[in-house]
C-alpha cells in the first residue's frame, strides 16, 4: 500500500534515450533509476509494457501478458553472443519511428533466436525452458503471433475458420507445424523478461518501486480474445456485439470510441471465478511492485456502444462485477500497491466501490481550475489516500496545458496558485509536492519543463502518439538537485 509520503516519476521506457531508436531495458533504464535515486524519488511509474498493436499504443496489445519486443535491448542480446554488435543499427532522434524500428529490430531478434537454438548453452537453455514452463500464457501468445505472420498480419477474425476458431485438435496441429516460429517468439519473451528482471532488481536495490499499468480492456485482435472467446460478448464468428468507450467528456464532445470487446462478467464468474483475470493480476504482481488499474469505473459499470457507431454518443452503462471481482483478485492484490484510475464519470456507486476496496484514487491538477472551490482536484480538497499528478500520459504537459487553456482559466489558475505566468510549471510542481496526499507522481516532461511537443498521447487523435523521447542533455544536475530539494522540503524522501 502507498501509505507514507513519497514521490515518483511517470515515464514509459520507450521514452528513454539510447541508440536503438526507442528506449529499451538496457543501460539507459539503469541510468534513469540512478537519476530517480538522486532526485529522492521512490516510484517509477510507467505505461503497460505489453506488445503494442493498433497505433503502437501500449493500451492496445496483441497480448495482455507478453512484453513488447521493441523494448528488448539489442546490446544485451549481443553481450549474450546471439547477434553481432556490428549488426545493430544506430537510430537517432527524439521521436520513435515505429515502422523503421520494426523493419530493423524484429529481424535481428529472429536471427538472435536462431543463433541461440543453433548453439545452445546448457545453462541458458535451462533458464529458457524454466521460463516457458512457468509462463502459462506463452503458448497461446506464441502460436497467435506465428499464425498472424502466416496470414500476413491480418486480424485473427480474417484468418481461415480453422485457424480463427480452432478446436483442440486443430490447435495442436498448428502448434506442431509452426514450432520453429513459436520458438522465436518464446525466445524474445524470455529475453524481455530476463532484461526486465535486472531492471526491477536494480530499482528495488535503490529503494525504488516499479508501478505498472493494467488496462481494463484488451484488443480484439489479441491472443487473449482469440483463445478466450467465451468470456467476451462476441457473435458465433468472433466479432464483437458491442464495443467499449466512454461518453462525451473532458477529452471529446462525442465521447471516446475505443472499440475493445466487452467482458461477459456473469459467464466469467460462473466459469472459474474470473480465472483469466486472476492469471492476469498474478502475472502483473510478479512483474511490478505496484499497479495502476486503468478505467477503474468500468468494474462498476462500462459504457457499451453499438457496433458500427462512429462515435460513442449512443452507448449505455452496463453493470460490471463490482466488489466480488476484487475479492476474487485478493491474493494477487495483497502483493502490490494499487492505484485506481477513477477519472471521468465518478458516480456515487463508483466512489462506494473505490472506498470499499481502499485503493487510492487519482487527482489531476490540470482538471482543478474549471469550476469553483469545491473542485475535488484542487489541492485544498485532496485527501491522504490519493495519488496526485500534474497531468497524466493523456494530458498535455503542464507548460503546454498552460499555454493552450483559455485566458479565463489561466487567470483562475494564477490567482489560486498566487504566482506569475513565468513561474509555471514549477509552482504547479511545488503545489503538488505540498499536497496532503501520501503519493505524488510527476511526468518526466514536467520535470524537464517541456511544452506540448513532448506530449505522450492525445486521446481521439490517431497520429503521432507514444513517440516522445528525451535525451540526456535535457537532464541537468542542477535541475535534478532542484527537484530533489522539493522532494526533501515536503517530506517525500522515503530513503532518508
Amino acid at each position: 500500500m502507498l501509505t507514507r509520503r513519497c514521490s515518483g516519476v511517470l515515464l514509459h521506457p520507450s521514452s528513454l534515450p539510447g541508440p536503438e531508436g526507442i528506449g529499451t531495458l538496457g543501460n539507459d533504464a539503469i541510468r534513469f533509476i540512478d537519476t530517480l535515486e538522486v532526485m529522492g524519488a521512490s516510484i517509477w511509474q510507467m505505461l503497460p509494457l505489453t506488445h503494442s498493436a493498433l497505433g503502437n499504443s501500449p493500451y492496445s496489445a496483441f497480448s495482455a501478458f507478453a512484453g513488447n519486443p521493441l523494448l528488448v535491448d539489442l546490446e544485451l542480446i549481443a553481450s549474450d553472443g546471439d547477434i553481432k554488435r556490428s549488426e545493430i543499427k544506430k537510430i537517432s532522434g527524439n521521436r520513435v519511428d515505429y515502422e523503421e524500428l520494426k523493419r530493423h529490430k524484429l529481424p535481428l531478434l529472429k536471427n538472435a533466436a536462431t543463433a541461440f537454438f543453433a548453439g545452445p548453452d546448457p545453462s541458458r537453455i535451462e533458464s529458457f525452458s524454466r521460463f516457458c514452463s512457468n509462463s502459462k500464457w506463452l503458448r497461446d501468445y506464441a502460436l497467435f503471433m506465428s499464425l498472424k505472420e502466416r496470414y500476413e498480419g491480418k486480424s485473427w477474425i480474417e484468418w481461415p475458420e480453422e485457424a480463427a476458431l480452432p478446436d483442440n485438435e486443430t490447435y495442436d496441429r498448428f502448434y506442431s507445424e509452426l514450432c520453429a516460429e513459436i520458438d522465436v517468439h518464446c525466445y524474445i519473451q524470455w529475453q524481455f523478461h530476463r532484461q526486465w528482471e535486472k531492471v526491477r532488481l536494480y530499482a528495488n536495490s535503490k529503494g525504488i518501486m516499479l508501478i505498472g499499468d493494467i488496462p481494463i480492456f484488451v484488443a480484439h485482435d489479441s491472443a487473449d480474445v482469440w483463445r478466450n472467446r467465451d468470456i467476451f460478448f462476441l457473435d458465433e464468428k468472433g466479432a464483437p456485439t458491442s464495443v467499449a468507450g466512454v461518453p462525451p467528456d473532458y477529452f471529446s464532445s462525442t465521447g471516446q470510441l475505443w472499440g475493445n470487446p466487452l467482458y461477459d462478467w456473469s459467464r466469467m464468474e460462473k466459469k472459474d471465478n474470473f480465472g483469466w483475470w486472476r492469471e492476469r493480476f498474478k502475472h502483473t504482481s510478479e512483474l511490478f511492485d505496484g499497479v495502476r488499474i486503468d478505467h477503474f469505473r468500468g468494474f462498476e459499470a462500462a459504457w457499451h456502444v453499438p457496433v458500427g457507431d462512429l462515435t460513442a454518443e449512443r452507448g449505455k452503462w452496463v453493470k460490471g462485477p463490482g466488489r466480488v471481482f476484487f475479492e476474487a483478485m485478493a491474493d494477487s492484490l495483497e502483493k502490490v500497491a494499487v492505484i485506481a484510475e477513477d477519472l471521468g464519470a465518478v458516480t456515487p456507486e463508483v466512489k462506494e466501490l473505490l472506498d470499499s476496496c481502499g485503493f487510492p484514487g487519482m487527482k489531476v491538477l490540470q482538471f482543478a481550475f474549471d469550476s469553483d472551490a469545491g473542485n475535488p482536484y484542487l489541492p485544498h480538497n485532496h485527501i491522504k489516500n490519493c495519488v496526485v499528478y500534474p497531468g497524466t500520459h493523456d494530458n498535455n504537459t503542464t507548460l503546454g496545458w498552460y499555454e493552450n487553456i483559455p485566458e479565463e482559466l489561466r487567470n483562475r489558475a494564477l490567482e489560486y496558485l498566487g504566482c506569475q505566468k513565468n513561474d509555471i510549471p514549477d509552482v504547479i510542481l511545488r503545489i503538488v509536492f505540498m499536497s496532503v496526499a501520501d503519493t505524488v507522481v510527476i511526468p518526466f516532461q514536467d520535470i524537464l519543463r517541456l511544452s506540448s511537443d513532448a506530449r505522450m498521447n492525445t486521446p481521439g487523435n490517431p497520429e503521432g502518439n507514444w513517440e516522445w523521447r528525451f535525451s540526456w542533455d535535457m537532464v541537468t544536475a542542477d535541475r535534478i538537485s532542484e527537484i530533489g530539494r522539493m522532494v526533501a522540503t515536503y517530506g517525500r524522501r522515503l530513503n532518508d
